[in-house]
């Protein structure tokens, strides 16, 4: 049970339920003394770049329980070629892979592979720096492109893979670094316009569960890909411990890994959520202390959960900050829960902040049931300068039609 909450940057939604402080998450120091000050129990890091920073060794360090994996096995993220690497060794089955450090390397490393193919930043890139090249012009230039300079550090090395045929899943697990429980699935919907066109973004949308990802293929996920990771980590003296969130294709001869992310994911943990019927932080501090295998299995609602995301006109390129909002209380009104991102409050007016701002979620008997109510819910935002989809799981929903 959570006494206390607080939370590191924080929005105005989630100050309905925790304090928000302004901590610098870079600043480990500043962390642990604030740690130490209100004599925190659990420290649970979100995004993947303070945890590929080393924030959790240093709060581990000076006896603090942190849900989240060290800097060490935060590599699964923070090094595409790392998880590639790893799943050679270990014959985890993923796309063939070569990894390449420099323009001349990449572009001689593109004979070896087929038309379509695709192309990596090594490092985080905050959701850009993957192409599916569908020409070989295509990947030529995104392997010049990564080499620019324009990612940054994330750019320093790359991977081209082999392009693989399927469907895309979310698989979720917990583990302390030795027991293992599966965490649920979930679809997304990372292109910014109707019918999965435009650009990619950090996702416009998701449900859970993945109805494609039957429970024969999560058995498989568990068995082949996820459960040989966390050994393969351990072995190799960089124990996993926290959520590792697979991201799978399902292909006609089996599941094979795309990536991993070592943190719950946005909007797939809003669906996740809803959806969950245990103690939160029962289960991460269990997980934290090492014993996660004491905890009976997470239980979740039968029931389908739909998130759609409003984002900010502009959003995936640059967004347009500080465009009011309103109606969310209206949207609660109907069923729904309505999760900020990109929000703030300006004046005591609730505005846009960043790309990505609110997240209309829905639970229901069906995906298109949840689609209807997640959507009739968002009818009722007043967000003159954002946008979302209108087809979020319409794949799902297209399937569910043809069944009937």
């Amino acid at each position: 049970m959570c006494d206390k909450l607080f939370a590191a940057p924080g929005n105005p939604g989630i100050a309905q339920h925790a304090e928000l402080t302004a901590l610098a998450v870079e600043d480990h120091a500043a962390v642990l003394a604030f740690c130490e000050a209100q004599r925190i129990g659990l420290v649970v890091i979100g995004p993947e770049a303070p945890l590929v920073d080393g924030l959790a060794d240093s709060l581990r360090g000076v006896g603090v329980p942190v849900f989240g994996p060290s800097r060490a096995a935060a590599q699964l993220e923070g090094s595409k070629a790392f998880t590639k690497e790893l799943c050679a060794r270990h014959g985890i089955p993923t796309a063939g892979f070569r990894r390449v450090t420099s323009a001349a390397e990449g572009l001689a490393a593109l004979d070896a592979f087929g038309i379509p193919v695709v192309v990596k930043a090594d490092g985080l890139a905050a959701g850009k720096g993957v192409t599916v090249a569908m020409t070989r012009a295509e990947a030529e230039e995104a392997v010049r492109e990564i080499f620019s300079g324009r990612f940054g550090e994330a750019g320093a090395e790359a991977v081209i893979e082999e392009f693989l045929e399927g469907e895309e899943a979310s698989f979720f697990a917990i583990t302390d670094g030795h027991s293992v429980v599966p965490f649920g699935s979930a679809q997304d919907h990372k292109r910014v316009g109707d019918g999965d066109t435009g650009p990619n973004t950090g996702g416009m949308g998701a449900y859970s569960p993945a109805p494609v990802l039957t429970p024969l293929l999560e058995g498989e996920a568990m068995e082949r890909i996820v459960v040989p990771t966390v050994q393969a980590m351990a072995q190799e003296g960089t124990p996993y411990s926290g959520v590792l969130y697979a991201g799978l294709m399902l292909t006609p001869t089996g599941v094979q890994l795309i990536e991993y992310n070592c943190r719950f994911g946005d909007p797939e943990c809003q669906v996740l959520m809803l959806r969950y019927q245990g103690d939160l932080a029962e289960l991460m501090l269990a997980t934290a202390e090492g014993r996660l295998g004491t905890l009976p299995a997470p239980r979740f609602a039968d029931q389908t959960a739909l998130t759609v995301v409003m984002a900010a006109e502009g959003y995936p390129g640059t967004p347009k900050k500080g465009g009011a909002i309103g109606g969310v209380d209206e949207a609660e009104a109907t069923g729904a829960k309505v999760f900020h991102a990109g929000t703030a409050l300006a004046d005591g007016r609730l505005v846009a902040s960043g790309g990505r701002v609110l997240n209309v979620t829905a639970m229901a008997g069906s995906v298109g049931a949840a689609q209807q109510a997640a959507y009739d819910a968002v009818k009722k935002i007043d967000f003159p300068d954002g946008f979302c989809r209108a087809d979020i799981g319409w794949r799902e929903v297209k399937r569910e039609a043809m069944r009937q």
